[in-house]
């Protein structure tokens, strides 16, 4: 093979070095790391997140979204703002991964963070202990197979999931794959992603197993889900509670 001829497109140094600076600046990644909880935001709230200014958090968001990081949508006078696409959130994802690994801060976790920790969503799909405790026990059942990165949904887990009437996307007609891995920042493992995971999320939230946390990616475990997720998927109650 030609090593100087690449089979694929690649990335520019400029262009990998433009998109690093854009989230680098603290503003703009607490806008960002705002949106990984998958709802679109207005302006203002995201104001409060980034910390800034009206007039700031406008010329960051100009700047975002000239960049293909965030999308717009109008709905009367007002805009909101959200992640582009799941690849934004899956590559802030793998950044909070590396930025835990890094240099512990000198003070304990606080409450959100422990709430962050136990379940929270990453983007359409969920995340920390619940997250990767709903990838454990389908592997483990042989559900959904997990191999180096990649994850595909066995012919067993297809019924056992129809069963709790969770309907699975359909292979045809979509761009996204119906279930990959994403890296767990907290847990540094994986959790499930891609279609597969954002009707495991949708499921959840339909059947009030979770509620929504205000001003945070967090979400609370109900009783409701307790029951269902120890239930259904085998996940001790010890790992649905915050330590």
């Amino acid at each position: 093979m030609d090593m100087t001829s690449p089979p694929f497109p690649t990335a520019s140094a400029n262009g990998i070095a433009t998109i690093a600076a854009l989230i680098g600046d603290p503003a703009r990644a607490n806008i960002l790391s705002a949106l990984m909880g998958g709802q679109a935001l207005t302006a203002g709230e995201l104001s409060w997140h980034a910390g800034v200014g009206a007039p700031t958090t406008s010329g960051h968001l100009a700047k975002l979204s000239e960049a293909g990081l965030l999308a717009v949508e109008r709905q009367g006078r007002h805009r909101y703002y959200r992640l582009a696409s799941p690849d934004i959130a899956q590559a802030m994802e793998s950044l909070m991964a590396l930025a835990a690994a890094g240099p512990h801060r000198h003070r304990p976790p606080g409450p959100k963070d422990e709430a962050l920790r136990t379940a929270r969503t990453c983007y359409d799909h969920l995340a920390g202990r619940l997250g990767t405790k709903l990838a454990d026990t389908l592997h483990e059942r042989g559900f959904v197979i997990l191999d180096d990165g990649s994850a595909l949904v066995t012919d067993n887990g297809r019924d056992f999931l129809g069963g709790l009437g969770l309907a699975i996307p359909e292979v045809g007609g979509h761009r996204r794959p119906l279930c990959r891995v994403c890296l767990d920042w907290s847990e540094r493992r994986h959790h499930l992603a891609g279609r597969l995971g954002a009707a495991l999320l949708n499921c959840s939230l339909e059947r009030g197993w979770i509620v929504r946390i205000p001003d945070s990616r967090a979400v609370a475990i109900t009783d409701a889900g307790t029951h269902a997720f120890t239930t259904f998927f085998g996940i001790a109650p010890e790992h649905l509670t915050a330590k």
